[in-house]
Parts: C-alpha cells; structure tokens; sequence
C-alpha cells in the first residue's frame, strides 16, 4: 500500500487509488459482516431464543471486527514506517496522519477510530465468552457484554465513513461513503430499542430516537457530498439492504435451527426484526431533504436553515408514520391519537436536531483532508 505523495501526482492516483480502495474495503466489508451477524443474531433471539459465543451469527460479527481492526492495524503501521522514513503521508488514505502515545505510532484519524472500535470490541468480545461461561445462554440480546459489542461496531462504522469522506470527491469514494453511512445508520436502528427503557407516558420513545438517527445520517449525507444525490443515495443503499436482510434474516435462523436440532418458537410471525424496525418512509424522507437542499441553494439560504428545516420535516415524517408500518406488518392497530400526535411533534422537535447536527457532522468530515472539490 503506497501511503506516501509521490511527485508526480498523475503517477501517485495511479498508485494510491487501487491500494487505497483495497484497506478501506476491507474496514467497509468488515462492517457489512458485522451488520449481516447482528440482523440475523436479533432474528435467532426472536425465533429461536438461547444462543452460545460460538453461534454462526456472532461468528460473523467478530469476524467483521476482525476484518476491520486487522485493516486498521495494517495502515497505521504503513503509515507510521512512512513517516519516520522521512516520506510524506498522503492525506488521502484514511485521513491526516496523528500521533498515537506520544510518537510512537502515526495513524490515519478514520483508520484510528475504526481501529479503535476493533480494539474495543475485542474487550467486549472477552467480557461476551465470560458471561456466557458464568451464566450459559442469553435469553434476551441486550446483555452488557452485547451492549458494549453494539457501541464498539458502531465507532468502527464512524471509522469508516471517515475513510471515505476523505476521498469523496472520487466516485468511488463518493459512493462507497453513502453505502458506509447507509449501513451506519441500519446499524444504529438497534441502539434505539435501548430508549424503550424509558417511560414517557403513552410516547413511543424508540420512534422518536429513530427519528433522530435517521434525519441525523440522511442529512450527513448531503451534507458530505454537498451536491445533489446524497441524501437519496443513502436512502436507496437503505432501501437496499433493508430488502436483502427482509429475506435473508429468516431464512438463515430457520436453516441454522434446523440444522443444529433447536426448534421455532411457537408463536413466529414471520417479519424479520432489523429490518422492520427500519423506517420505510426513509426514500421519502429523502427526497424532501433533496428538495429542500436545491432550494435553499437557490434562495441563498444558511445551511443551518436547511439542516433545522429538513430535519425537522425528516422526523416528523418517520415518525408520523411509524404507527402505519407497524399496523401494516404485525397489524396491531394504532396507538392512541394523543401518543401518535405527541410521537410526531417530539419527532420534529428531534428531527430538527438532528438535522443541524447533520449539516454539522457533515462538514466536520468535509475537513477530513484537503481533497479538492469537484475532481
């Protein structure tokens, strides 16, 4: 992996691109592996119910953390003998170069997080084979040890929506940074349940909480790209993998549980978990925000304008809505009018945060590296 600015730039894109692509696909597909180990860990629980450390679905999430720390690893020890060969580091791979206890190591800041994330995770995976040895199966997937894998997975996703940010301005990197956040913010889904915990009278908090998330993110987007096509993109990556999990969640825990001898639990619904929590209303979302954006553009508008705009549009239609996927996919009918109301105008009040978060966030990957805009 060539980490280093050659003189002549032509020759050093030639270079660096290919190489770049290869460590950063693994940190991205490590991700992928994690996000495909949890839809399908949340699925067995639902189905099936008791788990050990060593099921098929928690294989896939160590083995996703394994890809992305390894990967990490690998470009912070390039980087750091670069560097004290006396090379300059190419800012494009990961990110500025930052020193790590002290001066010992040089690492790429989306590298580093992502590393980070890994590390912990390892932690957090030792504390998992602990607990399962004291205590056996997990009746439920919100153990502590689980709680603490969720948050590691999610700071190495943040990593890697760094390491793209940073070569945005290339199609790859364009493209490759919504499918990362698309899978950040699929991922996340999972920590709202978490907001279930508190009573707020007839509000639905987890909608709320995904009302947030999802305009935070969506936001992010076009706010990164800063062009048209990044809000909706990361929508469409959603919609995406929404759909590819909608089959894939059953059917993988139907033919595990077959083949391991464990039996269905008697009171399956048949929609999977993950991807129903998922808001089906995020395309929709995203086209407001693309709209929005194109005219505040032309009106001269303040991007703070149009994050507390969008953003609040954004949540209150996730959450205005959310009661109708539900009904639609379990049919339980609708919650009182005075929980749906109140849902809806904490999901704006949210959503708007969460907009002006995304524009904030956004431009803070912006500045990632000095890549030129427009290449």
């Amino acid at each position: 992996m060539d980490l280093t600015a050659s003189r002549a730039s032509v020759a050093a894109t030639t270079r660096t691109v290919p190489r770049g692509v290869t460590a950063a696909s693994f940190v991205l597909g490590g991700t992928v592996l994690s996000l495909t180990g949890l839809t399908w860990d949340i699925q067995w629980h639902s189905d099936v119910g008791p788990d050990t450390f060593f099921t098929l679905p928690h294989l896939l999430l160590y083995s996703g953390s394994a890809f992305s720390g390894i990967a990490s690893l690998v470009v912070v020890l390039l980087t750091t003998a670069a560097q004290r060969a006396g090379r300059p580091v190419d800012p494009t791979v990961g990110g500025r170069a930052v020193a790590v206890f002290g001066r010992t190591f040089a690492a790429p800041v989306g590298y580093l997080i992502s590393g980070i994330g890994a590390a912990s995770f390892l932690i957090y995976g030792l504390w998992d084979q602990w607990w399962h040895g004291l205590y056996g199966f997990d009746a439920v997937i919100a153990s502590p040890p689980h709680i603490g894998l969720l948050l590691s997975i999610t700071i190495t996703m943040v990593g890697a929506v760094m390491v793209f940010a940073v070569v945005r301005s290339r199609t790859w990197g364009a493209a490759w940074a919504l499918i990362s956040l698309a899978v950040l913010l699929t991922f996340s889904t999972v920590t709202a349940i978490g907001l279930s915990q508190i009573d707020v009278g007839n509000l639905n908090t987890v909608t709320i909480g995904l009302s947030f998330l999802c305009v935070l993110i969506v936001v992010m987007g076009a706010r990164l790209l800063d062009r048209p096509g990044g809000a909706l993109g990361v929508a469409v990556a959603v919609a995406v993998l929404q759909g590819v999990y909608w089959w894939f969640s059953p059917w993988a825990t139907r033919v595990y549980a077959d083949s391991t001898g464990l039996p269905l639990r008697d009171y399956v619904v048949g929609v999977p978990g993950l991807p129903a929590l998922m808001p089906m209303c995020l395309l929709l979302v995203a086209v407001v925000i693309e709209g929005l954006l194109v005219l505040g553009r032309r009106d001269g508008r303040s991007l703070k304008v149009f994050g507390l705009v969008a953003g609040a549009i954004g949540g209150l239609l996730v959450a205005a809505l959310a009661p109708v996927q539900n009904n639609l996919l379990y049919g339980n009918g609708f919650p009182q009018v005075s929980g749906i109301v109140g849902t809806a105008v904490a999901g704006l009040v949210f959503g708007a945060a969460g907009g002006l978060l995304g524009v904030r966030f956004g431009g803070m990957l912006r500045h990632l590296a000095p890549v030129r805009e427009g290449r």
